[in-house]
């Protein structure tokens, strides 16, 4: 089955969601989702911790159903988990130091992680890999174990696993969580140069704007089982945050610097959101 909006060429768009709702138990997080990210378009998804950010992102890669409504990418709906298409980037977590893979072995299973049996690399595959770790800053520490390697340089290679099948579709999960500001930097520009090089479209979320503000083209803010869509500006509104939560919400502007107080939330109450880069 094959829908979606489309560009003048006639491709689908990366993603398109319709009518989507999802329910835990008899609570409505959030229902009647309609978004299309359009090709190289970058989207951030912003809320509070349980407003099911997460599980937007898993119902894309078919790992999790919706309650209502349907997903699809590149205009074929999603029944399955799996697509070589769609490209993951998951939270930094940090790996256990005795992990014996190196750095390139990581990014190596963004290429051939799909076969069975045993990764051996083949000629064209090292070259790919070898192309990929010069992308995202990784020669330096390709040969080192990842479990030795800090935060930010495991992430780079996770986002290079991620680039492995040049996906026309990323889906970003907390990718900047712990990192020091010049990785979150490192690790924003590595997709935004990926999205405007290849047209494709990113969904990011995020508990932060701040790092992504610069590269942001929409917003898609949940909280309090509702939802709001639109351009930062529009977004990030006094009126519009506290419409959103049903209780009083304001956005400051001071020094460049965008703060969010008094969001229902003990995450979001503490948010500062930045205009550009710290």
């Amino acid at each position: 089955m094959s829908q979606g909006t489309t560009r003048d060429d006639g491709a689908p768009a990366p993603l398109r969601i319709v009518g989507a709702g999802l329910r835990r138990g008899e609570h409505d997080l959030w229902h009647g989702l309609d978004l299309t990210v359009a090709p190289g378009e970058l989207v951030a998804v912003l809320g509070p911790s349980g407003s099911g950010k997460t599980t937007l992102l898993r119902a894309i890669l078919g790992l999790e159903r919706l309650s209502a409504g349907s997903v699809f990418v590149h205009g074929e709906q999603v029944h399955r988990r799996g697509n070589r298409r769609v490209g993951y980037v998951p939270q930094q977590r940090p790996l256990p130091r005795d992990t014996a893979l190196r750095g390139r072995d990581l990014v190596q299973l963004g290429v051939d992680g799909h076969r069975f049996g045993l990764p051996i690399p083949r000629r064209g595959e090292r070259a790919r890999v070898d192309a990929l770790l010069d992308a995202v800053g990784g020669e330096s520490f390709a040969d080192r174990p990842v479990g030795l390697l800090s935060g930010g340089e495991q992430q780079r290679l996770r986002v290079g696993q991620a680039l492995a099948d040049e996906p026309r579709l990323l889906l970003c999960d907390e990718p900047l969580t712990s990192l020091d500001m010049a990785n979150q930097q490192a690790v924003v520009t590595l997709i935004d140069q990926h999205r405007r090089n290849t047209g494709a479209g990113v969904l990011l979320v995020t508990h932060d704007i701040n790092p992504v503000l610069s590269a942001v083209d929409r917003i898609l803010y949940i909280a309090n089982g509702r939802f709001t869509l639109g351009t930062p500006e529009e977004v990030l509104d006094s009126t519009v945050l506290t419409g959103l939560y049903g209780a009083p919400v304001f956005v400051l502007r001071a020094a460049g610097r965008l703060v969010v107080v008094g969001a229902p939330d003990a995450e979001e109450s503490h948010h500062h959101h930045e205009e550009g880069h710290e």
